[in-house]
């Protein structure tokens, strides 16, 4: 079936999108989701940005569950479009105490221990829980992620939005970023971005996947082309969810393939 869209205004979105998207209607959409009406346990998303999106955490499956939530949250991004000089806050520069990170959260000199690096279309991050993130203005991206809305801010540039110190100091890694969990990616070539164990997110090229995916309920994002499955076709800014067993087309084009584990 194909997913609905869900458009989503924030204060940081813009008011206009790829065209595939339509006309915003002059709101400041952020994130566009693609659903089903129900309560599936991973979530795509389209993020646009004009500023930058708050310094927060997200907790794991753990932290979350002693917290009477269904779920953590881990999540990637797969960066779309880029503008000059647009950065991701993935992580510290140091490692520092969680003393010292909550008063540079009161006092705004958290923006300085962030580590703001440049990424271009292409990069892939993943984000594990306990990562301390922000995303930048000008960036176009694709989110693949656990289905929680669970996010704890620790700053927001002054931005009139509650914060949550206490829990997010509670669950934050004050580390830098683990580089391993970068990578980038070839317009070109097949690939495993993510392989488990919450979530997997494989490359297919020209309907070529860079590994074995239909024993398993899929999410599939074409980034351009068409895919077909059951009598559904989706294009670039759609996603189709194509149950366990049931064949695909992936066609002619660059698609992301999202399951459930590890493949």
């Amino acid at each position: 079936m194909k997913l609905e869209r869900k458009f989503v205004e924030k204060p940081w979105g813009r008011t206009e999108l790829p065209k595939t998207f339509g006309d915003t209607g002059g709101r400041r959409i952020g994130e566009i989701w693609f659903t089903d009406g129900g309560d599936l346990p991973l979530l795509v998303k389209y993020i646009f940005t004009s500023e930058r999106l708050s310094i927060q955490v997200h907790p794991n499956d753990e932290q979350a569950h002693a917290r009477g939530l269904p779920s953590g949250k881990e999540e990637c991004w797969y960066i779309l479009h880029a503008e000059p000089g647009a950065t991701l806050g993935l992580g510290l520069k140091h490692e520092v105490t969680a003393e010292v990170l909550r008063a540079a959260a009161l006092d705004g000199s958290i923006e300085d221990l962030m580590d703001w690096r440049p990424v271009q279309a292409g990069d892939f991050f993943y984000v594990p829980a306990g990562t301390v993130h922000a995303i930048g203005g000008g960036l176009s991206l694709l989110e693949f992620q656990q289905n929680a809305d669970v996010t704890y801010r620790l700053y927001d540039y002054g931005r009139p939005r509650e914060l949550h110190l206490d829990d997010g100091i509670a669950v934050v890694r004050p580390q830098p970023y683990a580089e391993d969990r970068a990578s980038r990616v070839a317009s070109d070539e097949p690939a495993v971005l993510v392989s488990g164990p919450l979530f997997s997110l494989v490359q297919a090229v020209d309907g070529d996947a860079a590994a074995e995916t239909g024993n398993r309920r899929r999410w599939v994002m074409p980034l351009d082309g068409e895919v077909r499955a059951g009598g559904a076709t989706a294009g670039s800014g759609e996603c189709l969810l194509v149950e366990a067993g049931e064949e695909v087309d992936l066609g002619n084009g660059r698609v992301l393939v999202g399951l459930e584990g590890s493949l």
